[in-house]
């Protein structure tokens, strides 16, 4: 996620007055229901029962396809974010994460505001830093355990980013370009976080003998020290006498020592940003403070200090792993810490051994930081990028996503104003490629016919893949458009089994009634093509679902056929695999299996797919187009416009996971 949320928003929104449109809007709440301009609807009809719109003014219109996308065409428009036709990055909650005092706290337990430790820098140069919480939230995603050569044990889904000797690397990416974490990698970070004590007898009874023998050998300070060590053994001496608190056990045990390094930091220990320092007069009580430490794998030091006459020291290292591990294996929270441009250093111990797929959907959790990232059991962990348009907006990917849209309510002004830019080229442009232009929002808002004839009026070419018979209303503006450039419509249409609709697709019109808008552009003039996609596997991928889908997309006069098998893209893959594990959960290791942790079929399954299709498209005389080229810009039959801007605000880059939501 982005670490300033307020520039989410500012891409997305400008100022009511803002005729420009030139400046971000200023940094908005976290929360969109803060978002300055925004109005915010319900409406009592049923078809929006239980649904929000979020009326905003948007920057631009036309958004950048990012050059590694699969997709053939670069720009594209879209006038809302969510999709009310209601189609159905990560660590588990337990996992320890790092604040800023040294102190750790379950993850599924933050909240905005809380104060942990993030870094900033790059490559060896990068220095531990204080950042704060800027959001929290959970999400179900599949598992992945992640296990280092010391044994720290992460569990994450396949998305979250880890820092390593080779840079940030997913777990399991979904996108094969992206990095992905390797065994044998070396992971950044202090290591893992010790165990805190538990208040055992041995424990109290350590604490104790630290304290009351420390502050007995503590040197001559003037006032004595109060605060919370002595209110701790006040209520320890309430069971364990003041005669067995004083005794030096024969074998003392670890809990022991836990307790009385604790007793004795608050007897005559200080801290200084990362430094941990006992001061005293009895050499033998010292001795005793450096085999604490030794039992439990902190190196230490005796440092001479003749200028100080009789007062000695023992030191742990000056660095970050000591300091952490002294407060957390001994429960000393009374020494500040201050780690602030520490250098973020690795070692052996954090090499990965292992990484395994738990076959799992699990609860998991994530936060942004200031910084972008923050410390998990030790390693440094980025935030996590996790359908990804909500997320973006921060909003979640499943339910948001089917509930809170986003309405672009100045769409026709400000497309008009892009289009007319001096530096627009007047390339063609894709809309239904992230949600659906013609969802049922669009039936009570109608920004499409401004869009329509802003394209017409400007000669530039488009095309629109729908899963909405509302396209219809808008058929003489498309017709209009067809005369002076190219001009493309398809229609998605995966399958035509009414049951299979009605629980993956319900807020759709039924695949019968898409069909039937066809025919009318058809009759029309367009050549209209039809997107079979997605096609599901086990539940659309049948011989007989197959003829008959394709029988019924031929008898609807439909010139050409480009089947697409499912993929699921982060946020949309763990929406589906919600649906997937409640409505058939016997196909849940099939889909493990065909998919992996990526967001495609593998190669060969796609194929048999595409062959299969390509032999009922010929039984019926339907002559197949390579996928998305129904979509393709024709050659001119028009004369074109002169060559007009890109916008005059810089064009918001859609990311790649926010191509083609076909679910």
């Amino acid at each position: 996620m982005c670490s300033n949320l307020g520039m989410r928003w500012s891409h997305l929104s400008a100022s009511a007055d803002d005729a420009s449109l030139l400046d971000a809007a200023p940094a908005a709440s976290p929360l969109p229901l803060a978002l300055p301009g925004a109005t915010i609807r319900t409406f009592d009809t049923p078809g929006f029962a239980g649904m929000t719109f979020y009326e905003v003014r948007a920057k631009s219109m036309i958004n950048r396809v990012p050059g590694a996308s699969r997709v053939p065409f670069q720009w594209t428009i879209n006038p809302y974010r969510g999709c009310s036709h209601a189609c159905s990055y990560c660590l588990s909650g337990d996992t320890p994460i790092l604040l800023a005092d040294g102190s750790m706290r379950p993850l599924a337990q933050l909240k905005a505001g809380d104060a942990v430790l993030g870094t900033t820098g790059a490559g060896p140069h990068r220095r531990y830093v204080t950042t704060t919480v800027l959001d929290h939230w959970s999400t179900t995603k599949p598992a992945f355990r992640v296990t280092l050569a010391d044994g720290t044990r992460l569990v994450s889904s396949g998305d979250h980013r880890f820092l390593t000797d080779r840079g940030w690397r997913h777990v399991s990416p979904a996108e094969p370009h992206l990095p992905a974490l390797a065994v044998g990698d070396r992971m950044s970070g202090v290591g893992h976080f010790a165990h805190p004590p538990m208040e055992s007898p041995d424990y109290q009874a350590g604490f104790l003998c630290g304290l009351i023998r420390g502050d007995a050998s503590a040197p001559p300070a003037g006032t004595p020290r109060e605060g919370d060590a002595w209110i701790r053994a006040d209520s320890y001496l309430e069971d364990i006498p003041m005669h067995k608190a004083l005794r030096w056990p024969e074998l003392p045990t670890g809990e022991w020592y836990r307790g009385f390094l604790a007793g004795a930091f608050g007897a005559i220990g200080t801290a200084d940003r990362l430094a941990i320092i006992f001061t005293g007069r009895d050499q033998g009580f010292l001795s005793r403070i450096t085999d604490a430490l030794t039992h439990l794998g902190l190196p230490s030091r005796r440092p001479a200090h003749p200028q100080l006459g009789g007062v000695h020291s023992v030191e742990i290292g000056r660095d970050l792993w000591s300091a952490l591990r002294f407060r957390h294996l001994t429960g000393v929270a009374e020494a500040p810490l201050d780690a602030s441009g520490a250098g973020v250093r690795s070692d052996a111990d954090l090499t990965v051994a292992d990484i395994e797929e738990l076959g799992l959907t699990l609860p998991l959790f994530d936060i942004t930081t200031g910084t972008g990232d923050f410390i998990a059991d030790g390693v440094v962990s980025h935030n996590c990028f996790a359908r990804n348009t909500h997320t973006y907006l921060d909003l979640d990917a499943g339910r948001d996503f089917d509930t809170k849209v986003i309405v672009k309510v100045n769409a026709g002004e400000l497309i008009r104003r892009e289009l007319a830019a001096p530096r627009w080229k007047g390339e063609h442009v894709a809309m239904g490629t992230n949600v659906d232009v013609y969802q049922r929002a669009e039936g009570r808002y109608r920004l499409m016919p401004e869009i329509l004839a802003a394209l017409r009026d400007h000669a530039n070419p488009f095309s629109i893949l729908t899963k909405g018979t509302l396209i219809l209303r808008d058929l003489e503006l498309l017709k209009q458009a067809a005369t002076v450039t190219g001009v493309n419509i398809s229609f998605s249409v995966g399958f035509v089994d009414e049951t299979v609709w009605r629980s993956v697709e319900s807020g759709t019109p039924s695949p019968r009634r898409r069909l039937d808008a066809v025919r009318r552009p058809t009759d029309a003039g367009f050549k209209v093509s039809v997107l079979m996609a997605p096609i599901l596997p086990g539940l659309t991928d049948t011989d007989e679902s197959i003829e008959e889908t394709v029988a019924a997309i031929a008898a609807s006069g439909a010139t050409s056929l480009s089947p697409l098998a499912l993929h699921l893209r982060p946020g949309a893959r763990e929406w589906y695999a919600a649906w997937l594990t409640r409505e058939h959960p016997a196909l849940a290791p099939r889909y493990r299996e065909l998919f992996g942790g990526g967001s495609y079929l593998s190669p060969a399954f796609q194929n048999e797919i595409g062959a299969r299709v390509r032999l009922a498209a010929r039984r019926h005389g339907l002559h197949r187009a390579t996928p998305f080229g129904a979509r393709a810009i024709p050659a001119a039959s028009a004369p074109v416009a002169a060559p007009v801007a890109a916008p005059v605000a810089a064009p918001l880059t859609v990311p790649e996971s926010e191509q083609l939501t076909l679910l």
